[in-house]
């Protein structure tokens, strides 16, 4: 027997992993990964994503230029992009799943065993989700910070800080994981209660009662 509270336990599962989701589909296409200020041009922020590079000027302006070539790009921004595609993939997988395994949708409302099947591949989804999505943030997170202290580089060239959609992704895999979390909880939350159990029994032997009283001549 399903607990009272486990279907808002799901609802809230499944809203927080949607938040999750839009906001790692958000920071995959956000070209504010990385930023950098020029002490010589205050006027002009450049910015960095996985897919193309801007120029914000200070009047109000953007330009942004695609990046030629895939091969071209460092290692961390190459992965970054494979792990955040596969990120908003699952994640919208997960949805799916776990949209049609809510106990307050009608579909399928006899088939409880396969509607808790598609709530758990639904949460691992998730988290699938929110890991692939937490892991390649915080690799072009570790790579500015060795770049931002590497003594070899000298003072005067600029450096590369982290931009807003680092903390845009950290956020979402925050979401996904914790969505995932609350949906697989409500799986395992699940009890029998003592009042139901007394009276299947009850219900039972009135049964096998009424049924001797059939059988006799």
């Amino acid at each position: 027997m399903a607990l009272p509270y486990q279907p808002m336990m799901q609802l809230s599962g499944i809203l927080v992993s949607l938040l999750g989701w839009v906001l790692s589909c958000l920071t995959t296409y956000l070209p504010q990964w990385k930023n950098l200020n020029l002490d010589l041009n205050e006027l002009e922020i450049w910015t960095m994503g996985l897919w193309q590079a801007c120029v914000v000027q200070e009047e109000g302006g953007m330009q942004c230029k695609d990046f030629d070539s895939f091969l071209a790009l460092p290692p961390e921004l190459r992965i970054s992009r494979i792990l955040m595609v596969f990120s908003n993939g699952s994640g919208l997988f997960g949805l799916l799943l776990s949209g049609f395994g809510l106990d307050c949708l009608k579909i399928g409302e006899r088939q409880q065993g396969q509607k808790k099947r598609l709530l758990l591949f639904g949460g691992m989804l998730f988290w699938i989700s929110g890991i692939t999505a937490i892991v390649p943030v915080s690799w072009v997170a570790h790579s500015t910070v060795q770049e931002f202290w590497d003594e070899n580089i000298p003072d005067i060239v600029p450096r590369w800080d982290f931009g807003e959609a680092l903390f845009v992704g950290w956020l979402a895999g925050f979401c996904l994981i914790l969505g995932g979390s609350l949906l697989n909880c409500t799986i395992c939350s699940t009890e029998v209660h003592p009042s139901s159990v007394h009276y299947t029994v009850a219900e039972q032997q009135d049964q096998c009662q009424h049924l001797e009283t059939e059988t006799r001549p």
